[in-house]
């Protein structure tokens, strides 16, 4: 706990919990900023072979948090729609294709695929209000369809879907799984392997405590060079030192996808971010996470007028809580919220809470403290 502590040194008073929007970095992350901007000041790039040892380490944190074959199975990009971007225009669609999404996914999930229509791609969107929604997602692949794209986490109710049965019944309907993961890599265990996932995606200044502009694409090895390049560079090549070579070809790892210089300042943040995800460990940040979200749920659901809009099933949510209260706009609720440095966001009709493992309980226990009041005036 000390460690927590020292790692997320927050104003006094300020009571976050907005982790499935941006984080907070630690400590640690500051700290390795920092350097790098001190080493820039007096040096320069003179040791910037040592700025490539963080970011192979990067890379190597980043395949163990997917449980990624290899590194090479992954790429540095700028966010997550890049990366769906990626998959949409690098597979070679023809007339009458479908996508299967659900009616509940974040805009980048849901406008990269209907931006297909122009080829002939069809968009099947699922509703998840349903008992079995992984049901219905699969009963919803038929013989056109050629990739289902979920989120792992829904944005702005918390669900969480089965990815084990969706990767299954994926792979036996020949239907590509493709796994915007931003609301769950850094929340809670990922297994790229064992979902049997053709790509997944997710930002770094979420769950993964990083900075905005540097996220992670997963693409399975046998379909990387499926996907036909847009963008080219001198970083994606197979020999990107040999400024003088003629001939050139796409780095055959996943590289390939990354055309120009690296975000090497975002590389030191994130490195550090996840080196302290590492050091907790991923089931103990999870069971952490798990024990505020549920403290959180058990205080709301005791206060007059709260309406819970999130799973109540512990293995159908991860970091977020979504609820309304009587009495209240969500506007108005949220203003007040924030007002008392409450930081949380307005999603899908009511208010979004996102703990994070480190949350302290003080955080908690004033939140609800306050909407009990709110309740009563």
């Amino acid at each position: 706990m000390s460690l927590l502590q020292d790692e997320f040194a927050q104003a006094d008073g300020l009571r976050y919990l907005n982790h499935a929007a941006v984080a907070p970095w630690p400590k640690r992350a500051t700290r390795a900023v920092q350097s790098f901007a001190e080493e820039n000041l007096h040096l320069g790039a003179r040791d910037y072979p040592d700025w490539l040892i963080v970011e192979r380490r990067l890379r190597e944190r980043l395949a163990r948090l997917l449980n990624s074959p290899t590194t090479a199975d992954i790429a540095l990009v700028k966010n997550t729609s890049e990366a769906l971007s990626f998959v949409a225009f690098g597979l070679d669609w023809a007339t009458g294709d479908q996508v299967v999404i659900s009616d509940q996914e974040f805009p980048s999930n849901r406008v990269v695929w209907e931006a297909l229509k122009r080829f002939g791609v069809e968009v099947l969107q699922v509703s998840l209000d349903v008992p079995d929604p992984e049901g219905a997602l699969l009963a919803s692949c038929g013989p056109r369809t050629r990739l289902m794209s979920i989120s792992a986490v829904q944005y702005a109710s918390g669900l969480r879907l089965d990815l084990l049965r969706l990767g299954h019944g994926c792979r036996q309907s020949g239907v590509l799984f493709c796994v915007d993961a931003i609301q769950q890599l850094g929340a809670l265990p990922f297994d790229a392997q064992a979902i049997d996932c053709a790509f997944a995606m997710a930002d770094g200044h979420k769950w993964m405590l990083g900075p905005e502009g540097l996220g992670v694409f997963y693409c399975r090895s046998d379909l990387r060079e499926q996907l036909k390049l847009h963008e080219y560079g001198w970083h994606m090549l197979e020999h990107p030192g040999d400024y003088e070579r003629a001939d050139w070809e796409p780095a055959r790892t996943a590289r390939r996808f990354e055309c120009g210089s690296p975000n090497m300042l975002g590389a030191m943040a994130l490195e550090a971010s996840l080196s302290l995800l590492e050091e907790v460990g991923m089931a103990q940040v999870a069971l952490a996470l798990e024990e505020r979200v549920q403290w959180l749920q058990d205080g709301l659901a005791r206060i007059p007028g709260v309406q819970l809009r999130s799973p109540r099933n512990p293995e159908r949510r991860a970091g977020i809580l979504n609820f309304r209260l009587d009495g209240w706009e969500n506007q108005a609720l949220f203003e007040h919220l924030r007002a008392k440095q409450v930081v949380c966001a307005q999603r899908g009709g009511g208010i979004r809470f996102s703990p994070h493992f480190y949350t302290q309980p003080r955080v908690i226990e004033e939140t609800l403290s306050l909407l009990r009041q709110m309740a009563d005036a």
